[in-house]
């Protein structure tokens, strides 16, 4: 069988730039050589170039997504994001792919657009009835704020987030009024939309969740317990910050109802590839908070923790999905 020339995309324009690169090396690492040829390409504004060890500083063609090696041109069959944030979470490379032809593991422009900005798939998703949404305002840049009218709305204490950004960059817990404008600001920094959120106090369960054309498979929960006021971004990424519990310590009952939530949401929101929800359980409900169409896939990260305790492994999962793609 010819081998398969994958291209697994790491950096990109924000924040999570490193936490990408971690990422596409643990892809990179876990993909099957003997049955793929894997080539990891850096995207930094309009620096797209292969950092391979073979290849490295060879600049990527956008005219096809291709690279020319020693005079000879060589195409892509697939590609795999390890992006996160801007532009591989957001849908903007996806559109690129679209156009191009090039086929590409996970969601699609509108469902990846669509998640990565929090307030619009919270508004999105209330038109169907299948999970609980915190209520929320969203404040743009350059807008006036009224924190008073905030705080009567939402209460205290109340989470502040960029709209569109992840891996918690930005992210405050506000528990006094004088201390809201800054969280605003800092929030800022990471995007031109800011989402305020009501605080919901419970358990916060993570489920992972891929689809083939075939079969379905529902990963096992994951229970997280900050050592911080919340799963900020050193929780997520020192494990003594947090206790990342696998599976979550709950009923078999609400194990299944997570479940299925998390797979109505998939398909309501029309997902692909490998999807992480992130729920807060409060007295038996359970209340959305993100979807993760591009999530961490680090060393740390929880969804290839969750992959070895459903008894796959990382590798197996990604052989289902591009023989999926690529209808093999």
């Amino acid at each position: 069988m010819t081998k398969k020339n994958i291209a697994v995309l790491a950096g990109g324009n924000s924040s999570e730039y490193f936490i990408s690169l971690k990422s596409a090396e643990t892809i990179a690492n876990e993909l099957d050589k003997e049955r793929y040829n894997v080539y990891t390409v850096q995207i930094k504004g309009n620096e797209w170039t292969l950092i391979n060890d073979l290849n490295c500083g060879l600049i990527i063609h956008k005219n096809d997504f291709s690279f020319t090696d020693r005079g000879q041109k060589e195409k892509f069959d697939l590609v795999i994001s390890a992006i996160h944030g801007t532009p591989g979470e957001d849908g903007l490379l996806q559109a690129y792919f679209d156009m191009i032809g090039m086929p590409y593991l996970g969601s699609g422009v509108l469902a990846s657009s669509l998640t990565f900005s929090k307030f619009y798939c919270n508004t999105f998703l209330n038109n169907f009835d299948i999970v609980n949404i915190a209520k929320s305002a969203l404040i743009r840049k350059g807008t006036e704020v009224n924190t008073d009218e905030i705080i009567e709305e939402l209460g205290l204490p109340c989470f502040v987030k960029p709209n569109a950004g992840g891996s918690s960059f930005g992210i405050s817990k506000v528990k006094k009024k004088e201390d809201l404008q800054k969280a605003i600001e800092d929030a800022f920094k990471e995007s031109d939309e800011v989402i305020i959120e009501e605080f919901i106090e419970g358990q916060e369960i993570q489920c992972g969740i891929f689809k083939t054309k075939e079969n379905e498979f529902k990963l096992p929960l994951v229970e997280i317990v900050p050592k911080n006021d919340f799963f900020d971004y050193q929780a997520k990424y020192d494990p003594n910050f947090s206790e990342e519990i696998i599976p979550a310590r709950i009923s078999e009952e609400l194990t299944e109802k997570c479940q299925d939530i998390t797979s109505e949401l998939y398909d309501a929101l029309n997902c692909k590839g490998i999807v992480r929800m992130d729920f807060i359980l409060k007295d038996g409900e359970f209340w959305f908070l993100e979807a993760n169409t591009i999530p961490g896939m680090t060393a740390e990260s929880l969804v290839p923790q969750m992959i070895r305790k459903s008894g796959l492994t990382v590798k197996e999962v990604f052989n289902l999905l591009i023989d999926d793609v690529l209808g093999v």
